[in-house]
């Protein structure tokens, strides 16, 4: 027989190799494989068993990596289409689907001692120690555990352990010790809730949709307000999928992707004998964890996935159900090879596997709106918040106003402040959003107006205090504050820092509260593994009073108590040159907006703005999407942006502008010829990037806006191959971008 491999080199080819006898009973498709190539030994995949080849001499495999084959038949199809749509070479596209901690040529399993009874012990001796009796009942009451936990349960030594060895009563053996991120975890199980009339409805048509098993109508979005009850309905969904005898795969966006948002479904399908009936996927584990995580799937003793966008490949067989939560997240999209959108390939998916697909969001997207308005997804609206509370009254306050009362920019309005005063009085929580870290976002000579900028990018600095350092937050770039301004020609005391960071809000809180208990978390603060675990259960349980964060506590958090929400600055990101902007605005202040009044006492929400009057933040305050996707529409219509057409975006970078301004020129002229003759192409461009240099390489773009992009990719692919660029001028082709810089 002979292997048809995909190596992990990006040549867009396939490679034939013969299977030794030794090997012939483990290679199959989808197995990761060692091959010769030139002088190097290189990784691959099995794609096809072929009985010929082209090829007269074929050279042979050299190993198989693991049991079982990685990739499966389902999944390595999938991984096709993602390079054909995406543009991206297939082995590119095929290496993204398995975790890198999975595709080390070594297995990655950890061996531990375990210690277990034996099975006919020896009539037990009378002369046991006290110690050795507790030894030997804790090890009966578990059946089995590590020989570390067991010694750290009973506080003994290893010695005691070994001495019961030795009187026939217990086995010591090394076996595979998985790493389970939650094993130590104390998680009560819970029972399915009570659904109000919206919910039940919603669920009714999803396992209406799971039993028919067509994909005619298996693709949902549920527009649910926040605190509508989105995630039991997930909940019920998978169980009825999960009686079926089928998996499902939950995406949540990495920064929802909180511990109490695991718990969840922990606490309903962990308990018991279930203990690994869900697996975790996402950047915060560790790469063992991710590992034994990741086999747990493909072992199928794991049939629940929750994960962030890369869990949209786990290896779940059958697949009854994909859900994708707050569907409108851009994190869901990769930033690079293969560039593609999780909330997207989990519709393709979910068509190739017959699985149903629900879509979640308080805020969907325009392409999803536009989706379930025209047919392609089925509908379902849960506007009430469960339990019957009440959505959070929202006050935009205009600070302009309060500038000129308070003669000078202000970080708070007064009337936050008295919000935030009263809360602490009745030992009620706040939460204050503001999406930049740091302490200033500049720093500026009052005299030349010097503004300290990045060497590598063209963007200023931001001032952390922490550290008195000037920090690059495109590339890292770090440098000491200078005490006076480094013009030689000016050399003033009189350089100060401008804007506004989440290190600055702490500071002043802590002036105006100084018996409050303030916390902040951003990634400036989450250094350790475990510290967004640790700050969420300190605010789950009452110890601070204010948190303050960046777009990492906007989303999957529900905490009753917090009655109150401020956002310091709302218009950060709606000037900024991306048709997206209002969308993305109106996105996060409705999702911060829900974090309040989640328990019995009304919730209030302040939002701080300099342009109160623009549609993003009126329809935020009257938690009107609809009004605001009707007006948002009406723009995206008169410029055939998206969803009433495709982009694409291609963005060539290197170190010499020069080199790359040509380049760009090049490209556009192959790009004409490539998409020649199709209809309704518009190409823009070249011009320099909105972020036109980063990490010291100059960056130029090109934009293509069509009705239908399959075609365009395939074109693209065929010219990105073709066309010769200059030594260190690198082109990146993004299809339906969602990120304009």
């Amino acid at each position: 027989m002979i292997a048809r491999v995909s190596l992990e080199i990006a040549l867009r080819k396939e490679f034939d190799y013969l299977i030794p006898e030794a090997l012939a009973d483990r290679v199959e498709i989808g197995s990761r494989v060692k091959a010769p190539f030139g002088r190097r030994t290189v990784m691959g995949c099995v794609t096809a068993l072929i009985d010929k080849s082209p090829h007269d001499k074929l050279r042979a495999l050299m190993d198989v990596v693991g049991a079982q084959s990685m990739v499966t038949p389902k999944v390595m199809k999938l991984a096709r289409w993602i390079g054909d749509y995406y543009c991206c070479a297939p082995e590119t596209a095929l290496k993204s689907v398995l975790p890198q901690a999975v595709r080390k040529e070594k297995e990655g399993w950890k061996e531990s001692l375990f210690v277990s009874l034996v099975p006919n012990p020896p009539t037990e001796p009378a002369k046991l120690t006290k110690r050795q009796q507790e030894v030997l009942q804790i090890v009966r009451d578990k059946e089995s555990l590590p020989l570390r936990d067991l010694v750290k349960e009973a506080g003994t030594t290893a010695d005691t352990v070994r001495r019961l060895e030795n009187k026939g009563l217990v086995s010591i053996q090394s076996k595979i010790a998985e790493r389970d991120p939650y094993a130590h975890e104390n998680i009560l199980p819970t029972k399915p809730l009570e659904l109000n009339e919206e919910q039940a409805n919603a669920l009714k048509q999803i396992i209406e949709a799971m039993d028919a098993g067509s994909t005619q109508a298996a693709r949902f979005l549920i527009h649910g307000v926040t605190g509508s009850g989105k995630t039991e309905v997930y909940l019920q969904a998978i169980e009825h999928a999960l009686n079926q005898g089928k998996g499902a795969i939950v995406l949540v966006p990495e920064i929802s992707l909180t511990p109490q948002t695991v718990e969840r479904f922990k606490a309903r399908f962990c308990s018991g004998s279930l203990k690994t009936l869900v697996a975790v996927l996402h950047s915060h584990l560790s790469e063992g964890e991710r590992h034994d995580e990741w086999h747990k799937i493909r072992q199928g003793r794991a049939r629940i996935v929750i994960g962030a966008r890369s869990a949209v490949f786990a290896p779940v067989d059958p697949l009854g159900l994909i859900i994708v939560d707050e569907e409108h997240e851009h994190s869901y999209k990769q930033e690079e090879a293969p560039r593609y959108h999780a909330r997207d390939v989990a519709v393709v998916r979910g068509q190739m596997e017959n699985a149903v697909v629900a879509l979640g969001s308080a805020t969907p997207s325009m392409e999803s709106f536009h989706n379930a308005r025209s047919g392609k997804y089925r509908l379902l609206e849960m506007r009430e918040r469960a339990d019957d509370k009440q959505m959070p009254i929202v006050r935009v306050v205009d600070m302009r106003h309060e500038f000129r009362a308070q003669k000078g920019p202000p970080i708070f309005s007064n009337k936050l402040v008295e919000a935030m005063r009263q809360r602490i009085e009745r030992s009620e929580q706040t939460i204050l959003f503001l999406n930049r870290r740091g302490y200033a976002t500049s720093m500026q000579c009052q005299v030349c107006g010097y503004v300290a900028e990045c060497p590598n990018c063209s963007v200023s600095l931001t001032y952390h205090r922490d550290e008195q350092s000037l920090r690059c937050h495109v590339c890292g770039h770090a440098a000491k504050a200078p005490r006076v301004c480094p013009e030689e020609s000016c050399q003033s005391p009189s350089i100060r820092f401008a804007g506004l960071g989440t290190q600055k809000v702490e500071e002043t809180l802590g002036k105006l509260f100084p018996k409050a208990n303030i916390r902040r978390m951003d990634s400036d603060v989450l250094r350790r593994k475990n510290d967004f675990r640790k700050i969420l259960g300190e605010f789950r349980t009452g110890k601070i009073d204010i948190l303050i964060g960046t777009q990492m506590i906007a989303k999957g958090l529900h905490f009753p108590n917090v009655t109150l929400v401020g956002i310091v600055h709302a218009d950060l990101g709606l000037h900024i040159p991306d048709f997206r902007a209002g969308e993305r605005t109106f996105q996060l202040l409705t999702q911060v907006a829900g974090r309040a009044g989640r328990g019995d006492i009304e919730g209030e929400v302040f939002v701080q703005s300099f342009t109160p009057f623009h549609p993003a933040i009126q329809f935020a305050r009257r938690h009107d999407y609809e009004g605001f996707y009707d007006a948002e529409m009406e723009f995206r219509g008169q410029l055939k942006y998206p969803p009433f057409g495709r982009v694409a975006l291609l963005t060539l970078r290197g170190r010499n502008e020069d080199k790359v301004e040509f380049s760009a020129g090049q490209v556009r002229a192959r790009t004409e010829e490539a998409l020649a003759g199709m209809e309704e192409i518009k190409i823009l461009g070249p011009t320099p990037a909105p972020l036109a240099r980063a990490d010291k390489q100059f960056r130029y773009q090109i934009m293509i806006r069509a009705k239908q992009m399959i075609r365009i990719s395939a074109r693209l692919a065929e010219m990105t191959q073709a066309v010769k660029l200059p030594d260190e001028v690198f082109l990146a082709v993004d299809i339906d971008p969602v990120n304009l810089f």
